[in-house]
């Protein structure tokens, strides 16, 4: 794994964005990995090992979130400056094409992009996300968002563990490793939340009505998958008959008594994706 950072312009001036890159740097098959609202790019580091003989990937952490910087302006964390950070992550890392997985947050981004007019994404994995989210859903999110203080590691587990219902699939290796990275030290001592807690009050105005962006949708024309945690109230089954209505040809993969969002972390998810990116790799590279 290697480390990279690029300047981004906000509102307030620049900002550093911090990434994780695997694989080989020559590699023009580049595959971008991007977290949740309130996750990093470290959640990635499975999956991302797991690609990196074919791929290379890119990881990053979103502006205030992990090792990025967090933004002077907390109203700016929100779709438009995260698209834009991400349209100078593809420039400095001179991809012409992308593939890009996203998850929740990260997969609306992923539509964004994917839906302009000679978009450099090349393929489109969405994890529990769609172009319409219930406003009872954001709402639900915006109220664990804030600055979370813990005495320890195991009082942070602890809370983890009852929030992330959708990650009771993973190990308990994993679960110290996405705690190793998911901490930061406060001033007071004590350990809180890899995150600006200043995203929490653009969440809370976001929560006062769904997010419902299928125009964008209806524009996607790149092979895309879709990964549904079947016990998701971000993605609900609704949402996804209307997403495969409008586009026959996306695949969607259930997976019961999953919430939002499945972890990618789990041999099972992972194959999926592995094999999915295997399948349709012939009809986006030339040659294969």
């Amino acid at each position: 794994m290697r480390r990279g950072e690029i300047l981004s312009l906000d509102s307030a001036g620049f900002h550093r964005l911090r990434y994780q890159e695997w694989g080989s740097a020559s590699n023009e098959r580049v595959l971008i990995c991007v977290h949740g609202l309130a996750r990093n790019s470290r959640d990635f580091d499975d999956l991302a090992l797991a690609l990196s003989r074919n791929y290379r990937v890119i990881c990053p952490d979103l502006p205030g979130r992990g090792e990025s910087e967090w933004l002077t302006d907390p109203g700016d964390y929100g779709l438009p400056q995260y698209v834009q950070d991400m349209v100078v992550l593809i420039a400095r890392i001179g991809a012409e094409k992308v593939d890009w997985i996203g998850t929740s947050l990260g997969g609306l981004i992923g539509i964004c992009l994917a839906a302009q007019p000679n978009t450099p994404i090349r393929r489109l994995v969405l994890n529990d996300i769609g172009p319409f989210v219930p406003q009872s859903a954001l709402q639900r999110i915006s109220d664990y968002l804030g600055d979370h203080r813990f005495d320890d590691e195991v009082q942070m587990e602890t809370w983890m563990r009852a929030l992330y219902t959708a990650f009771a699939d993973i190990s308990d290796d994993q679960w110290k490793h996405l705690i190793a990275h998911g901490q930061r030290r406060c001033e007071d001592g004590r350990l809180g939340l890899h995150y600006d807690p200043g995203i929490a009050r653009n969440a809370e105005l976001s929560a006062q009505a769904d997010v419902d962006i299928w125009p964008l949708w209806d524009r996607v024309g790149c092979p895309q998958m879709l990964l549904h945690g079947a016990d998701s109230d971000v993605l609900t089954a609704e949402v996804v008959s209307q997403m495969q209505a409008k586009q026959p040809a996306l695949q969607v993969h259930s997976l019961p008594g999953i919430g939002h969002a499945p972890a990618l972390m789990s041999k099972q998810q992972i194959a999926l994706l592995v094999e999915w990116l295997r399948a349709t790799q012939s009809q986006v590279f030339t040659g294969d």
